[in-house]
Formats: C-alpha cells, structure tokens, sequence
C-alpha cells in the first residue's frame, strides 16, 4: 500500500511540475503575441537621420543650446575633439603634414595628367577637400586628395562624352560636373544611412578591380615614359601596346624620356625598399617622388633636354582654387551620363576610402562610422566642384605614409593643405620644366600597393566563387574596359546574392544528446529527431515574393520524405524554426497559408517557432495566427516540443 501511495504521488508532482511548465511555456508565447508594434518605416527613417547627426541619441532632455551644440559636433567632429587638442599633437601632426605634402605634390600632378586635366587641378584637389574633410571627417590617419584608380575612371568615361584635345574647357566642366554628382550621392548616401549599397562592390570584386586598374593605369604611363604624342583614347591592354607599337613606327622616338623616367622610378623603388626594411626611414620613400621631381627639373633646365626630345610639363597656372560655380553644364545634353560617372566614382572613391579609414582605424583602436564619413566625402567634393577641383577620396599610399609619419589628428591634412596651397603661389613657375616621364614612374611607383596577389590567392583558399568574381573583373578591366569591369563585378555579386535568395536552403533539426539544442541533422549526425515532431528551420532572411514557393515546396518535400522513412511515427506536427527569417511580405504569408493548408489536409499541424518582430507582427495583421491557432505559436524550438509532448498532439 505503501508503494502504491509513493508512486501516486510522484505522479502527482510530475503533473503539477508539468503543468508549471505549461503554464510558464504559455506566458513566453503570450510575451510574444502582446510584444508591441514595430516601429513604423517613417519612424526609422527620422532615427536614422538623428543617428547620423547626433552622436549622442536621445537629447529630449537636452536643452535647445544642447541640442544645437550636440548636432553641430555629430556634423563637425572637430567642434569636439579640437577642444582638447595639444600643442604636443601639433608637432606630430606637422611632421606628418609637411611629409605628406612632399608626397602629395608630385603626385596629385601626375593624377591631373593621368585625368587629362591641367596640372593645378591636381593641386586645387589637395588643398580644399583636406580641408573639409578635417572639419567634418572622422578618420585621423587618412590622406585626402587624388588618387590614381578614380582619375582612370574620368579618363576612362568623360572623354567619351567630350574629348579633352578637341575641346579642353567642355571636357573640364564636365569633369567639375561630374564630381558634383559624386559629392552629391555620397552625402545621400551617409544621411540616409545607404552605405550598403558600396557594399554591391565585394571584398573579392575590389581586388581584381584594384589589380585591373593598376595595370591598366601602367599601360596609359606609357605614353609620358616613352615621350609619345599620339595615344590611344581607349584604356584596354590590346589598344594601348597596339598605340605603343604604331608610334614606333610613325612617330621619332626620343630614348631620353625612357632613360630619364626609368632611372627615377628605380631610385623611387630602392628608397621604398630601404623604407619597409627600416621603419625609422619612413620619410625616404615619402620624400622620394618630391626630391625625383626637383632633380629631374634640374637636369632637363640646366641641360636643355626638352630641345632634344623630352616631354615637359610647361606652364600652368598657380595661386588660389578659382571658382568654378559658373562651370558646371547642369544643362548639357550628356547631364544622364555625366551623372552615371558621378554615382560610379561615388561608389568606387566610397569603397577605397573607407576600407582605408576602417583598416588604419582599427590599428590605432577606435570605431569610424561609414555613414558619416560618406557625409564628409559627399560635402568635401561638392565643395571641391564649385572650387575647380575634381574627385578626392581617401590615398592608401598616402595615409601609410601619414600613419608612419606619427600624425595624431586630420590636423595632419590641414598642413598638407596649407603647404599645397603656398607650393601654388610660389613655387608653380619652377616646375616649368619638370619631365612628363618623371610623373609617369612616380605614378607608377605607386601601383604596386594596389595589386594584392596574396590576397587573391587567400580568396581562392577560402571561396572558389569569390575568385571567379575577383578574377572576372581583373580580365573585364584588362581586355575590356573600367565599365566593363565594374558591370562584371555588380553583376556576378548581384547574381550571386539572387541565387542564395531564391534558392536558400531548408534544414531538419534535431535535438542534440545531453543538451537543449537544436540543429542541422546532416551536419551534426548524432542530433536525434523527436518521434512525431518535424523540425525545419529556413535558412534566409526574408520569406519573400523571390523565395516563398520555393521554400513551401522544399518544405512539403521534406515532410513527404520523412513521412514515408518512419515506418514506426506518424509525423502529427511540423515545427517551423522561423529565427532566421528577419522579414516577410504578402507573398510569404500566402505561402504560409497555403503551407497550412496541405498540411492540415494530411493531418498534420503547423507550428511556428522563433519568429522574428516584423515577422509576428505581419502574421497577426494577416490573421494567419488565428488560422494556425495561437496554442502554436511558440517562442523558442524547445518551447515547442515540450507543449507538442505535453498537449500528446506528438503521439
């Protein structure tokens, strides 16, 4: 009688602990179904914009002064950080300008050739965008001015709107207009919090970009190494050694442009090479373009070499950036495709620019918001377009030489600024006679920093279709065109994206021996599956229009096939893990019901697990939920097979 009694009332605590149970299961699914609404899209859209501008959040119990003062630091960093600025940092900071502007001198000069512009554009370019960027960006190592890869792109694109020998001035407005609209959309970009969509350029596709264009960039020096007139418009590595080949033959070939280019761009090479093997003679390859441009100079002026063949820069004009207001063709017939150009160096001039910030940011140990540093590109170039300057990003050579020149703040840019701006009002006249060939191999000594061999191989390691992106655009960018590379490289990643979104994969879980974990049965063999309870998670984050069938039908696939393996269970529920999906639209909910709908014609139950707060919210405006039941609604797997075993719907 005694056993009897024990073993009644054991039964007794296992009924109470297991309606406990129920009772705690049933409150989480109530927190669920009660949880507010999410919040509305123009609701988003306000935060997004306070996000952006004001660094501190919430300022409801900020004052009026407050509030103004907090978004003018969130618009100008240097409103707050430039009150504890040091006399200490300034001497840092100015060693590392006047480093950086000997850098930044030779080369901004041949990126204005290489753009097809006049010489001072280059200059104007390191002068005004450094300076607005120090007011309103957010990075303390990066080098503001021209860079090699977006002034390819403007020689690649404009000149077939306008050709820069027929008619110069057009060419150059047209330029100006172009960087507007580059301004212009990255500002949209950073107030609208749209930084993702730089990322459409992959990690793998700017590789084989970057190495794509150094080469090409290479070829087109060419024309300033070997002293030639005629050249070829087109940037594809068939047209340029064609043009090279035929000017051997219709063109008196000068040799001292070659031997004059190369000597420097060797003497370029070794002090590179001395500055890598010791770190403390940083500022010899920094200072080497400079010193290779004032002795060159030096040689063509005191030997007369440009009677003899050799190519020289000539005048150009020097002092202050002029106003180009007037200048920009908003009217022009070709504004579509100036405006195309714009929104591709935008991206291209985003994308180089913050993997720049980011990687020397994370060295030194602190966060740089992409969203307001595509603010402070957008503003400096607009600005820079209505003062004769063209696109300016962020130069990884040049913020290398920044970083190891031991700059502390973007103080480092104003002086570089400042320096450009006093080399412009005296020291134009003296580069008159400064050789063609010598900012050919200044430019490209700097091309080998931007082929990444090493990291293509890593890609190929790690992602085979990666490196078909990344080899793809390399070729399209060799053997076709800038365009051609850039649409290879979007389109391979958007294909890639498409694939993995209308065709996401659908996985059976089990739980996991000695634990309350669930997971993928093929991927962990020892996960076992609950007798009568079907567990499917779906692997995307959306269950849209693109993928709702697709899913529904893996779905009812998988429930088919486990239907017919178990000879001994009948499958009576099927638990659908929902953590995953983020979102779904009215397509998705179809899909749902209709789910629901077979599934109830074979007998079976449809749970929901785990689903996301957009995801209920938009299940219960459907009323789906009242179709399903909300006795099944669940917010965790485990919540879900324990209410299954305990209702006996599992049996």
């Amino acid at each position: 009688m005694e056993s009897l009694a024990n073993e009644s009332f054991s039964i007794e605590l296992q009924q109470l602990d297991a309606a406990s149970t129920d009772t705690a299961r049933k409150e989480r699914t109530q927190w669920l179904l009660t949880s507010p609404n999410p919040p509305s899209l123009c609701h988003e859209f306000i935060n997004t914009v306070k996000e952006t501008v004001l660094p501190h959040g919430k300022t409801t119990k900020q004052s009026r002064k407050g509030a103004f003062f907090s978004f003018m630091q969130g618009l100008f960093p240097i409103l707050k950080w430039g009150r504890n600025y040091k006399a200490t940092k300034f001497k840092h900071d100015l060693m590392a300008g006047l480093t950086l502007a000997s850098l930044c001198i030779p080369q901004s000069i041949g990126y204005a050739n290489l753009a097809k512009l006049d010489p001072q554009y280059g200059l104007y370019t390191s002068v005004v965008p450094p300076l607005i960027y120090a007011m309103m960006g957010s990075s303390r190592e990066i080098a503001i001015g021209p860079v090699a890869v977006v002034s390819l792109l403007l020689f690649a694109m404009v000149p077939k709107l306008v050709d820069p020998a027929v008619d110069p001035i057009a060419y150059r407005n047209l330029v100006f207009t172009a960087t507007f609209f580059t301004g212009a959309f990255q500002a949209v970009f950073g107030l609208f919090r749209l930084g993702f969509l730089v990322d459409f350029l992959s990690h793998a596709a700017i590789v084989g970009f970057m190495g794509g264009a150094a080469i090409v960039i290479g070829l087109q020096q060419l024309k300033g190494l070997l002293g030639i007139n005629h050249f070829t418009t087109q940037t594809d590595v068939v047209s340029v050694l064609v043009a090279v080949f035929k000017s051997f033959h219709n063109e008196p070939w000068f040799p001292l442009n070659f031997i004059l280019g190369c000597s420097f761009l060797v003497f370029i090479l070794i002090t590179r090479f001395i500055g890598k093997r010791n770190k403390k003679m940083f500022w010899l390859p920094a200072m080497a373009p400079l010193v290779s441009v004032i002795l060159s100079t030096l040689i063509v002026y005191l030997s007369k070499a440009d009677q003899h063949g050799v190519k020289i820069v000539k005048h150009f004009k020097g002092g202050l950036p002029p106003s180009s207001v007037h200048q920009l063709q908003f009217k022009d017939p070709h504004i579509g495709e100036v405006a195309k150009i714009g929104l591709i160096c935008a991206i291209v001039a985003l994308t180089e620019a913050i993997a720049v910030g980011r990687s020397f940011a994370s060295i030194k140990g602190y966060h740089l918001d992409g969203n307001k540093e595509m603010t402070a590109m957008g503003c400096m170039n607009v600005v820079g377009s209505l003062t004769s300057c063209y696109i300016a990003t962020g130069s990884f050579s040049r913020t290398a030489v920044n970083f190891s020149a031991g700059c502390e703040t973007v103080v480092s840019n104003i002086v570089m600024a400042i320096t450009v701006l006093i080399s412009l009002e005296l020291l134009t006249k003296l580069l008159y006679y400064t050789p063609l060939a010598i900012l050919a191999s200044i430019i490209i000594s700097a091309l080998p920093g931007l082929i990444d061999i090493n990291e293509a191989c890593h890609i190929w390691k790690v992602d085979k279709t990666d490196f078909i992106i990344c080899i793809a655009t390399f070729f399209g960018v060799l053997f076709g065109s800038v365009e051609i590379g850039l649409l290879i490289a979007v389109g391979i990643s958007f294909g890639k994206i498409i694939v993995d979104t209308i065709r996401p994969s659908v996985e059976l879980q089990g739980r996991l021996p000695g634990t309350y974990t669930f997971c993928d049965i093929t991927q962990f063999p020892v996960a076992a599956e609950t007798p009568g309870i079907l567990i499917i998670r779906v692997n995307n984050a959306s269950l849209c229009f693109a993928n709702a069938n697709f899913i529904r039908q893996r779905v009812l696939r998988l429930v088919k096939h486990t239907s017919e393996g178990h000879t001994k269970e009948k499958v009576n529920v099927l638990v659908l893990d929902m953590s995953n999906v983020m979102n779904v639209d009215t397509s998705g909910i179809v899909a749902l019901e209709e789910l629901h709908r077979e599934l109830v014609s074979q007998g079976i139950q449809l749970g929901i697990a785990s689903p996301s707060w957009k995801v209920i919210n938009k299940l219960k405006a459907a009323k789906l939920l009242d179709k399903i039941g909300k006795g099944w609604i669940f917010l965790t797997v485990g919540d879900a097979v324990d209410g299954c075993l305990n209702s006996k719907m599992a049996v």
